[in-house]
């Protein structure tokens, strides 16, 4: 739905267009003059998605000065130019000006149609494009760690108090959960947020070459060393290094990353001078390192060393409700990235996703819904976007948990039939409790028609044929949503009164 201004001193000419618009569903105001859309744009909360002006009106606004304010309050507001009068000149300035289209009068619907749908998909092009430019921004900051469940508002009061410390942090937590995540929150919340941040995997770099790596070497130390190279600790001097996948340092790298730490000073691979650096160090590990430490596979000085400050970060098995929030933000960031519009995800998928246990977290849930906005068709995801492992999970993990399904032995077999009624009995039951019990708005949030939903209300147990409209009534029929004095009495459905 857009928000469209009309400007024409015609009024056969604004009044066509503003019943032509509003019947393609954009919500329309009209002006008779430029003057008088000066002051709609001056007075308006929200500005318009879309400007169609007349190029010569009465009166010393004229339709480049409309443009010219357009473009000067809202860069982002498309602005079609039409007029009766064209020439060359007119058109160049209007376009040079930043009108996005120009069109003469007498246009044909189906003309000024395209030029309409193609110009609200450039401003919508931009927005998600603006949108993705401050998700990239702000990627690595403190807000970009999403979570409403009390396990991460924990790690958030954590991060906050601890970023504004030197302290050596180790981050703890399944792969995929989003520990370097936390390591940039830690930087970019500190006072250290305009220093280098550098990253690097412990596990990703061979045993030979991980020394130079870390702390550097001087030309010819080795065979290969053509050029000095000062070293990932000097290169993060007045940073932060973080270093993930501690665990997997050898014996021997661990005890020399133990004195670079207690003496802050480094030594370059072949060289004599030592040279001091300022560097916080955050460290990652999905492995037990105390267990480790216990077995005599990690040092017990470098553990504590590394350990001052522990942020362990749950699985998101553990933290269920951030689920549709994760999603969400990852549906719109992938759409955007893609230039495809989603206007979210269907009950149904998000049930699928909050049941399934995501053994690669985070990570993995961001996966599947870039599969998703790649294969899927809109206005919204459905259940069967996601991958099958992800959407058949919900339904077997429930048949497998459940002790009250009739799962019978010998001849009785698996009731299949009562684990999809309960599955539909349950969603059904959901959508009516998040929707107030108004069941208009429940049977769209749900993607089916009103008869659809009374007769599966009917078949499921769920209400009687004395409480529903009669066979005729439909969802046209009855009362606005907020008023349904049916979906009052299902209120209660779902919510356990």
């Amino acid at each position: 739905m857009a928000r469209t201004l009309v400007v024409d001193d015609e009024r056969s000419m604004r009044e066509f267009l503003a019943i032509y618009l509003r019947r393609a569903g954009h919500v329309v105001e009209t002006a008779i003059d430029g003057a008088q859309a000066l002051e709609l744009l001056a007075s308006a909360e929200t500005p318009p998605d879309l400007v169609i002006t007349d190029l010569k009106m009465p009166g010393s606004v004229d339709g480049l000065a409309v443009l010219d304010e357009v473009k000067r309050r809202t860069p982002d507001t498309q602005v079609i130019v039409v007029t009766a009068f064209a020439t060359a000149t007119t058109a160049i300035a209007a376009m040079k000006r930043g009108a996005y289209d120009y069109l003469t009068k007498p246009f044909k619907i189906d003309e000024i149609s395209l030029v309409i749908e193609r110009a609200l998909e450039r401003r919508a092009l931009i927005q998600a494009n603006a949108e993705l430019r401050e998700i990239v921004r702000g990627r690595y900051r403190l807000s970009s760690l999403l979570g409403k469940s009390l396990a991460m508002q924990r790690v958030f009061d954590l991060v906050r108090k601890v970023a504004a410390t030197r302290s050596n942090v180790l981050v703890t937590g399944e792969s995929g959960t989003g520990k370097e995540l936390v390591a940039r929150a830690l930087h970019s919340e500190g006072p250290r947020e305009k220093r280098p941040f550098i990253a690097v995997n412990c596990g990703a770099i061979p045993e030979a070459l991980i020394e130079s790596e870390l702390f550097g070497h001087i030309k010819g130390a080795f065979t290969g060393a053509q050029h000095a190279h000062e070293g990932l600790f000097v290169a993060a001097h007045g940073g932060t290094l973080f270093l993930d996948e501690i665990g997997e340092l050898s014996s021997a790298m661990q005890v020399k990353l133990l004195r670079v730490l207690q003496e802050r000073r480094v030594k370059p691979v072949g060289g004599v001078e030592e040279r001091e650096v300022d560097v916080r160090i955050v460290t990652a590990t999905n492995r037990e390192l105390d267990a480790e430490v216990a077995r005599g596979a990690f040092r017990q000085d470098l553990y504590y060393r590394l350990n001052v400050i522990e942020i362990a970060l749950p699985p998101l098995r553990a933290r269920r409700d951030d689920i549709p929030l994760l999603a969400e933000h990852f549906l719109r960031r992938h759409a955007a990235e893609m230039a495809r519009e989603f206007t979210g995800l269907t009950p149904e998928a998000l049930a699928a996703l909050s049941t399934y246990d995501f053994p690669g977290n985070v990570r993995e849930l961001e996966n599947i819904i870039e599969r998703a906005v790649a294969l899927g068709s809109g206005p919204q995801l459905g259940r069967d976007a996601l991958p099958e492992l992800t959407r058949n999970h919900s339904i077997g993990k429930r048949a497998a948990e459940r002790q009250d399904l009739p799962v019978g032995d010998g001849d009785t077999g698996f009731d299949l039939d009562r684990v999809l009624a309960d599955y539909e009995r349950e969603i059904i039951s959901r959508a009516l409790a998040q929707e107030r019990g108004v069941r208009t708005v429940a049977a769209r949030r749900l993607g089916i028609t009103f008869r659809s939903l009374r007769y599966r209300l009917l078949k499921l147990g769920l209400d009687q044929p004395s409480d529903l409209p009669p066979d005729g009534t439909d969802a046209a029929d009855l009362p606005e949503p907020g008023t349904d004095p049916i979906g009052q009495r299902t209120a209660h459905l779902g919510t356990g009164k």
